[in-house]
């Protein structure tokens, strides 16, 4: 059976673990050529100074049955970007897919502190590293995928359009950043639909990332062991989830109906049929309103 992505090309800025690694590694199962972006390698790490290194992600994305293609990138800087795009656009001809998942704000928020006690460097740093990449990102890719109608460009934050509308996100530099991907993927949506092109927001649910695993002190086979200190981490997903509802979309020759439009891991799930690794399609957005957030006792019966 032919891969449905075989012979599209896809850019992945921000891949080095969490959502951005398991999106390129569904895109490598569906067939993509994946080109891998990030500032972990193997020769160097970034402030994160944790072991995932962008070489990793390619390699997992040709073992799934792609083509990875590890490319060391800072976002922040146009000519890095630049010179990404120029060498996808001399080796392959196109860009088909392009997923913006650039953020690096892990280190930088304070949970729960208003704007005049948080610390203000590390929150402009983080405005530039979930917002400003993004931007320079598209500007340099968009022409290249533009080339060819059906292009497809992925936005991806934390929380849905309705969701972060109702409420507060953590603080009010995370809160912004959020917002701020959210509208950008609208604005494409506008600029890039008239030209044949598709733009979406995307979320995943509670994610099961290697720092979320690392905080609780799990691993991806014991994870179940923290719900004992935080039951709601039941409904928790593994970044394939949204990888595989990336690939839907990638696959989707009706995506335009979603241009502009804020989309969750959960809800696409149940729109194209895919599931998480074990079977299961965590609704994690749905949950959190009519469970967590309503004050209920943990209980995923009926959202995964």
């Amino acid at each position: 059976m032919t891969a449905p992505l075989e012979g599209k090309v896809a850019l992945v800025a921000g891949a080095t673990r969490g959502a951005g690694r398991g999106i390129a590694v569904e895109l490598g199962a569906a067939g993509a050529t994946v080109y891998v972006t990030g500032r972990s390698t193997r020769a160097r790490r970034s402030e994160y100074d944790r072991p995932e290194t962008v070489e990793d992600t390619a390699d997992l994305v040709t073992e799934a049955g792609g083509r990875g293609i590890a490319v060391p990138a800072d976002h922040l800087d146009p000519a890095q970007v630049r010179a990404l795009v120029d060498r996808i656009a001399r080796e392959q001809g196109r860009l088909d897919v392009l997923v913006n998942d650039i953020w690096g704000g892990e280190t930088l928020f304070e949970w729960e502190t208003p704007l005049w006690e948080h610390d203000l460097d590390n929150g402009l740093r983080l405005l530039r590293l979930a917002v400003e990449t993004h931007a320079v990102t598209s500007h340099h890719a968009l022409p290249l995928l533009l080339r060819r109608p059906g292009g497809l460009v992925v936005e991806v934050t934390d929380g849905t359009a309705d969701y972060n509308r109702d409420h507060y996100r953590v603080s009010f530099f995370y809160d912004l950043a959020k917002a701020s991907v959210l509208r950008m993927a609208f604005a494409l949506g506008h600029e890039l639909g008239p030209r044949g092109a598709t733009a979406v927001a995307l979320t995943p649910g509670w994610l099961r990332s290697e720092i979320m695993l690392d905080h609780y002190g799990v691993r991806e086979d014991n994870w179940r062991d923290a719900l004992e200190r935080v039951p709601h981490f039941a409904i928790s997903e593994t970044p394939r989830y949204v990888g595989r509802a990336v690939a839907a979309l990638a696959a989707d020759p009706d995506v335009a109906r979603f241009n502009g439009a804020s989309l969750s891991s959960g809800g696409l799930a149940r729109v194209y049929g895919f599931t998480d690794l074990d079977g299961s399609r965590p609704d994690a957005w749905r949950y959190l309103v009519e469970v967590q957030d309503a004050g209920k006792p943990a209980d995923t019966t009926g959202y995964r």
